[in-house]
């Protein structure tokens, strides 16, 4: 039995169609971790420490600069909808503070809403090499010192 030519016209239509709706879903990415409030009811802020946090809702993965005075629970959620960039719509960032003991001094936690933009400033030294390779600058300082410099008199 033939099929008529408007049968795999149509046929075609639909696959197009149902390819390119497909296409269009947003497709949904979720990075990090951040506990949830019922998680982080179980930290009792002036009693737990370090080790009592890791326990309850295990390590961060990420310190505080420099000292180890608070954890950084970070979770983002990202939504990609066809050709666009990603947007992140959901961002958590729990922040657990401990005093100079390993005692939980403070638990907070900050959503998207409570981000900032933050302009970063770019000092960087120009060179003054321009045009010059590297190995013309390595070459060019052949000859460009005396013992006296070697031996620091």
């Amino acid at each position: 039995m033939a099929y008529p030519r408007a049968f795999f016209t149509r046929l075609a239509q639909i696959v197009g169609l149902s390819v390119a709706l497909a296409a269009c879903a947003p497709i949904e990415r979720n990075h990090g971790f951040a506990p949830t409030d019922d998680e982080l009811s179980q930290i009792v802020v002036g009693v737990d420490t370090r080790d009592s946090v890791a326990e309850t809702v295990g390590a961060p993965s990420a310190a505080g600069v420099m000292r180890d005075t608070a954890w950084y629970y970070v979770s983002s959620a990202w939504t990609t909808v066809a050709y666009r960039a990603p947007e992140e719509t959901d961002r958590q960032v729990v922040a657990i503070s401990f005093d100079e003991g390993g005692t939980v001094r403070n638990i907070e936690r900050f959503g998207l809403e409570d981000g900032r933009v933050i302009t970063l400033n770019r000092r960087v030294t120009e060179s003054n090499v321009k045009g010059i390779s590297f190995v013309r600058q390595l070459l060019g300082n052949i000859g460009n010192f005396s013992a006296a410099d070697a031996l620091g008199d």
